[in-house]
């Protein structure tokens, strides 16, 4: 059995069987792990504790609506989406920390949980930065090279992440191995 981590985990999903599968998977590493059936059972379950939060996107109370309400409600928690919904360029201004495309493979979602669950000890800018790196990293593995040059959302993320890298306090090594780390999990499902 793999050693158990720290961390409080929600995954939530409408579809109870997904929800219940994940959580399993999940409760293999981690030590607490929480399901909430859909996006209104999550609000109800949400509290200070949770560290990451697993979130489905098309729900009847959807994901971006509860993601929203999390952000709105104060809460500091890392939010990785997961999802089947292909992320269109909407996603740049959505406030979450990582999106990955269902179906997932079980090293490459504990990869991002870790990694989020690190990431809650970095300084602001640093998590934004691998926020905006985690966008790019999905738009660019759902859409062709013209579709992302034409993208004025996807190109004004690129400059704010060149920005956020400039400002990075983090010597080059130490931010090469960070990127390579964080870029080698497969979002795109």
């Amino acid at each position: 059995m793999a050693q158990e981590r720290e961390g409080t985990i929600l995954f939530v999903d409408d579809e109870r069987e997904v929800a219940d599968a994940y959580a399993l998977r999940l409760r293999s590493r981690y030590g607490d792990v929480r399901t909430a059936y859909g996006g209104e059972e999550a609000l109800v379950e949400m509290d200070d504790t949770v560290d990451v939060v697993l979130l489905d996107r098309r729900m009847p109370y959807s994901g971006d609506n509860v993601l929203r309400d999390l952000r709105d409600y104060g809460y500091d928690c890392r939010i990785i989406m997961v999802t089947a919904v292909d992320p269109g360029f909407g996603i740049v201004d959505m406030p979450f920390d990582d999106y990955l495309c269902k179906p997932i493979d079980k090293e490459d979602l504990f990869a991002a949980i870790d990694q989020q669950l690190e990431a809650a000890s970095y300084d602001d800018p640093l998590t934004a930065f691998f926020s905006l790196t985690a966008k790019l990293a999905v738009l660019e593995a759902e859409h062709t090279a013209e579709q992302l040059a034409e993208s004025t959302e996807y190109l004004r993320m690129q400059r704010r992440s060149e920005k956020l890298r400039e400002e990075l306090a983090v010597s080059e090594e130490n931010f090469t191995e960070m990127r390579e780390t964080f870029t080698a999990i497969n979002r795109a499902g």
